[in-house]
């Protein structure tokens, strides 16, 4: 009988900034999306990269600038990035995993430094919550990309003590596709935030998801969540 070793992926992304002054990001979010690695998903992942050549775009997804018809996007009508939108969603919706997202509300604090310990706390948090699922494997791998400097210290340092926890900075993002799930998520995450705490829309978003597509992608995923 061989044994074989239990491995956890974690994809981690996030979305906003570290400042307080006029022009920054009134949220911050940071997403998690938990893989097991002895749960296959070749089959999904097969049928998303061919969805998404159908309706030629083979690169990484960046909500952000999907929504807003920037770089990458900026050739591609309304139409055509919502379908690249839902490609994701539902390949998101299907494949086995767990997500994660915590949102900070930055217009009830005042420094970076407020910001960083919030963000820390709810890490630990997470991570104490859900202990003895994290325990069950014995090697978790998390793939951040340094995006940020402060988001990837305070990953070490959340993580420093656990002789089981590798990361990795540099991988290709268009094989890795479930990072693009925790990008999409900081986005969705963060509109049903401002849906329900009656935050202004921007245009853009206005524009891209209706209200009731926003409750639909909240309940379609709400049975993965941790």
């Amino acid at each position: 009988m061989i044994y074989i070793k239990r491995r956890l992926n974690i994809f981690i992304d996030e979305s906003g900034d570290f400042g307080f002054v006029k022009g920054s990001s009134e949220l911050y979010a940071v997403s998690f999306t938990i893989h097991e690695s002895d749960n296959p998903i070749t089959n999904e992942l097969q049928y998303l990269n061919d969805s998404l050549n159908k309706q030629n775009y083979n690169g990484m997804l960046h909500l952000a600038y999907l929504i807003a018809k920037r770089d990458d996007y900026s050739k591609f009508n309304l139409e055509q990035r919502q379908k690249i939108f839902w490609t994701i969603f539902n390949f998101a919706r299907k494949v086995p995993v767990k997500l994660k997202t915590i949102i900070l509300d930055k217009r009830y604090m005042n420094s970076k430094s407020q910001l960083n310990k919030a963000i820390s706390i709810e890490i630990n948090k997470f991570i104490q919550e859900n202990q003895s699922y994290f325990d069950s494997f014995e090697k978790i791998v998390i793939y951040y990309d340094n995006g940020q400097e402060t988001l990837a210290t305070i990953l070490d340092i959340v993580f420093a003590t656990n002789q089981r926890v590798e990361r990795r900075i540099e991988f290709d993002h268009t094989k890795k596709r479930l990072f693009q799930v925790s990008d999409m998520l900081t986005f969705v995450d963060k509109l049903d935030y401002k849906f329900h705490n009656n935050m202004p829309f921007t245009r853009a978003e206005k524009y891209f998801f209706t209200n009731k597509e926003i409750e639909y992608i909240k309940r379609k995923l709400k049975n993965k969540r941790l």
